[in-house]
């Protein structure tokens, strides 16, 4: 029966009209012009392009087969382990029931949709013949190949697209895995082989491309922060575009409460295009000029300066001004340091001392109403200052109205005559020049004359006494005596040796140029020798003191922390025996002389007091002090010295009305001695048993010559 052709339904063309292939006419030996006839059809392909007919299945009246049929034929081929050519490949039928497929018969004999109406049936018939077509995988010109069970086999531009893509995916993945391996190399070998040296080249990096006005931190010597960089907005108008002056000045007034509303409103009624309001103002400022939202009000990034500790080491740290250059202390003197950036300025100062020292010393100002006053300590062998503090001081926020005196350094800008802690360096000369010694004796019961006046001392003494208890009990006509033997060019050698007649290299612009006479005449070795007639800084005494404990060799101060506790240089000042001497010399002054009060039990504190007169317009002010006391501990091997001054301070009940050193400096030292000590790892010493006169003088007689043996060859025997 011929096959029914229905209206919209697909039909494949008949392959009579199918011209015959060059593959076939090679392969198949195939007449040209005539279509694969039942051979063909008995090897697997139908004569019908896009339709699978098995070999030994006859189709029905319609032309089709039963589906079951041919999903069971590839199962049974597979099972028998046959090559199946690509191009012969039975497919298997599409999914779905067989009564889909017209003209196919059951197994029980039965048509599909028997018993349905005709239309109905007629419907579904079409329906399927074009929903269920078949597809042919028979290629009459690919090539044979054996084939897996469930596998499908894709030519032409499916396949070579699928192909592409698999390279790709390929090619892809080998490129990803490639580039994390060499970022995960990196990686290690950035953070694990070459960290060291990395972190220097960033740091080194950094310096070169930070911001303009960038300044590094300064720290302390644990790092603490002193002095740092933080982001800020610096505030400017363009009167042009104000809409309102008056009300945008009250407003600026408001968050701004430093400037006025006149001064405002003057600026932003002026004729150029640019006028600076607030410079380096806080991000909280600018959020509320954006809250606002004045026209012609702007602003740009900057850098401010903040200062944690505020007045704490407002002398030490200093202070930068709103172009970020250092105006005062470390920020000025190590201005290009600072500005070139790199790793943070470490300074020597230790935040745990300077507290202990400003407080003890502010209170020692109070309690004896002082009109100022300076301290500092100082380490001996490297020369680091771990302390030092100036009061009265400043907040290095508001320097507005700060009057001058409080921005005076006294420590490295003040230059006093100190008084009687001379005598140290008077002692420490006289016995290394060697022009005196421990047991000479001295008349000081008289004045001696110097030019128009005499040298008294304070409390007189009648009987002769040595060259230690000159200093000892702080007889400045003893002294006075002991400098006119040492004379004008000896002792301005020493102290020019000892740095006190030249300004120190300190880290500071703040340094004092010490006032000498120009022409050293004898009357000025006379009051020299006790502290009068030469003015230095605190720190000039402190070095020269601590050169002489540290046997005999002076170091550079600093303020900054040393590497390896290396000092910048040394030299010798005095013999090491000479520094033995002046240490017993000064233990005795805390132990019998007039330094008792600054006697810290378990530290072996030596010292020497200090009260001058300061020069007025008239001349010495008897009743304006300048009271000192100069430490240093443990005498036993010293570490640190330890400067005190109070300016001007007043007398009370408990002193008897005096304001002297030993009443109000050695007390201050005492206290503070006792409080760092602990912090500078110092550990409590028991007390070493008092010496006496006579040990001393023993300890510091020289050692016995030897005789030289008489020759026993006879005269003229060496010709």
């Amino acid at each position: 029966m011929p096959p029914v052709f229905r209206p919209g339904a697909r039909h494949d063309p008949p392959d009579h009209d199918r011209p015959a292939r060059p593959a076939e006419r090679a392969d198949r030996r195939a007449v040209p012009g005539k279509a694969p006839g039942s051979n063909a059809r008995k090897a697997g392909c139908g004569g019908r392009s896009g339709r699978a007919v098995l070999s030994e299945q006859h189709p029905d009246s319609a032309g089709r087969v039963d589906p079951a049929d041919l999903a069971a034929a590839p199962r049974a081929n597979a099972a028998a382990g046959r090559p199946c050519p690509a191009f012969r490949r039975p497919v298997q039928a599409l999914r779905g029931p067989a009564r889909h497929v017209p003209g196919a018969v059951r197994r029980n004999g039965r048509r599909p949709g028997a018993g349905q109406h005709p239309r109905t049936r007629r419907r579904q018939s079409g329906e399927a013949a074009m929903s269920r077509r078949l597809r042919d995988l028979c290629r009459p010109h690919a090539e044979t190949a054996r084939c897996r069970p469930g596998e499908m086999h894709l030519e032409g531009a499916a396949g070579k697209a699928i192909s592409l893509a698999r390279r790709r995916l390929f090619v892809t993945g080998a490129v990803f895995l490639l580039a994390f391996g060499a970022i995960g190399y990196r990686l290690f070998d950035l953070s694990v082989i070459r960290a060291g040296v990395e972190a220097e080249k960033a740091q080194r990096a950094a310096g070169k491309t930070l911001p303009p006005g960038h300044r590094v931190d300064i720290v302390d010597r644990n790092g603490i922060v002193l002095a740092t960089s933080i982001r800020a907005w610096s505030i400017y108008a363009d009167p042009a575009h104000v809409g309102d002056p008056g009300r945008t000045a009250r407003i600026l007034a408001h968050i701004f409460p430093n400037q006025s509303v006149r001064t405002l409103a003057a600026k932003l009624r002026r004729k150029s295009r640019f006028v600076w309001i607030q410079r380096q103002a806080s991000p909280a400022a600018y959020q509320q000029i954006l809250r606002f939202g004045l026209a012609g009000i702007h602003a740009r990034p900057d850098l401010r300066r903040a200062y944690p500790q505020r007045a704490l080491v407002a002398h030490v740290v200093g202070t930068s001004d709103v172009d970020n250059r250092g105006t005062a202390g470390v920020e000025a003197g190590m201005d290009k340091r600072i500005r070139s950036g790199g790793r943070p300025v470490g300074l020597s100062i230790d935040l745990r001392v300077q507290v202990a020292v400003r407080e003890i010393l502010a209170r020692s100002i109070a309690y004896w109403k002082a009109i100022g006053g300076a301290a500092l300590v100082m380490d001996v062998r490297t020369g680091e200052i771990p302390a030092m503090v100036s009061l009265p001081d400043y907040d290095p926020y508001n320097l507005q109205g700060v009057p001058k005196k409080a921005r005076f350094n006294r420590n490295t800008l003040g230059v006093y005559e100190l008084g009687s802690v001379f005598k140290v360096l008077n002692t420490a000369m006289a016995l290394d020049y060697g022009v005196t010694h421990l047991r000479k004796k001295y008349r000081v019961d008289k004045p001696v004359p110097a030019g128009r006046r005499f040298i008294r001392d304070t409390h007189p003494i009648a009987k002769p006494i040595d060259t230690g208890t000159v200093m000892v009990k702080s007889s400045n006509i003893g002294s006075a005596l002991i400098g006119r033997q040492i004379g004008a060019k000896r002792q301005k050698a020493f102290l020019r040796r000892a740095g006190m007649l030249a300004k120190l290299p300190l880290e500071l612009p703040e340094a004092g140029q010490p006032l000498y006479p120009r022409h050293w005449r004898p009357v000025n070795t006379l009051t020299i020798s006790f502290g009068h007639g030469i003015a230095v800084t605190p720190v000039h005494l402190a070095a020269a003191v601590a050169g002489i404990v540290n046997d005999g060799v002076m170091v550079a101060p600093t303020l900054l922390k040393r590497p390896n506790g290396r000092p910048k240089w040394r030299r010798r000042i005095v013999s090491s025996k000479t520094s033995r001497i002046l240490r017993e010399l000064m233990r005795r002054v805390v132990l019998e002389g007039t330094g008792k009060r600054a006697n810290a039990r378990g530290y072996r504190v030596g010292g020497k007091t200090g009260t001058a007169e300061k020069v007025g317009r008239g001349g010495y002010r008897r009743k304006a002090l300048l009271s000192s006391f100069v430490a240093a501990f443990p005498m036993s091997r010293p570490r640190y010295v330890l400067l005190v001054s109070l300016d001007e301070p007043k007398g009370n009940k408990k002193s008897y009305g005096y304001a002297t050193a030993g009443w109000v400096a050695a007390p201050a030292a005492k206290e503070i001695i006792e409080r760092i000590a602990p912090i500078l790892r110092i550990a409590p010493q028991a007390e070493e048993p008092r010496k006496s006169r006579k040990q001393v003088l023993a300890s510091a007689a020289p050692a016995p010559r030897k005789r030289a043996r008489r020759s026993t060859s006879p005269a003229g025997s060496d010709r």
